[in-house]
C-alpha cells in the first residue's frame, strides 16, 4: 500500500511555517530513571540564528531526561473554536536537543531575541540553573487537516 503522507509543497511548508511561530508547543522525552515517555508545555521560538530554541529550568523533570538522552519530539498547533480537533493543523518534529553552554558566544544574542519575544522571562532567564536547549530536527510530519498530510524535513521548517 503506497505512503498516504504527501512530500511537502509550498502550501504545506507555509502552513508549518505558521504553526512554528506559535510560542508554545509540546515536548516529549523518555525519563532516564523509567525510560517511559514523558510530556511538558515549554516556551518555544524558531530564532532566526539559533533555529528552534526553549529555555528551560534545572527543576523541570525534561532538563535532566535531555540531558541523558538528546531524543525529543515536539506538538505544534492550536485547537480551532469550532469543529473536530482532529481536523486543525499540527505539526510534529523529531529532534535532537543540545544545551547551549552558558559561556556561549551565541548565548547573549539568543538571549535578547528569547526576551524580546518572552519579556516576562527576564525574571528568569539568568538564574544558573535555567539554560537555552537548541532543537534540531531531524524529520517532521504536518497533519494540514483532513487527508492533508505532508512529509517535511529539516530544510522545510
Amino acid at each position: 500500500m503506497p505512503d498516504p503522507v504527501r512530500p511537502a509543497d509550498d502550501e504545506a511548508r507555509s502552513l508549518a511555517r505558521g504553526l512554528l511561530s506559535l510560542g508554545h508547543a509540546a515536548l516529549a522525552w523518555t525519563d532516564p530513571a523509567t525510560g517511559t515517555p514523558g510530556i511538558s508545555r515549554i516556551a518555544f521560538a524558531r530564532d532566526p540564528e539559533a533555529g528552534l530554541l526553549t529555555l528551560v529550568s534545572g527543576l523541570a523533570p525534561h532538563f535532566r531526561a535531555l540531558r541523558e538522552n538528546p531524543d525529543c519530539a515536539l506538538m505544534l498547533g492550536e485547537v480551532g473554536a469550532k469543529g473536530d480537533p482532529m481536523t486543525h493543523p499540527r505539526l510534529m518534529i523529531r529532534a535532537r536537543a543540545g544545551f547551549v553552554a552558558p559561556d556561549d558566544p551565541a548565548r547573549a544574542g539568543m538571549r535578547a531575541r528569547w526576551l524580546e519575544r518572552n519579556p516576562k522571562a527576564q525574571v528568569y532567564v539568568d538564574l544558573p540553573d535555567f539554560a537555552f536547549v537548541r532543537l534540531t530536527p531531524l524529520s517532521a510530519l504536518l497533519n494540514g487537516g483532513f487527508a492533508r498530510a505532508f512529509h517535511l524535513t529539516p530544510q522545510n521548517l
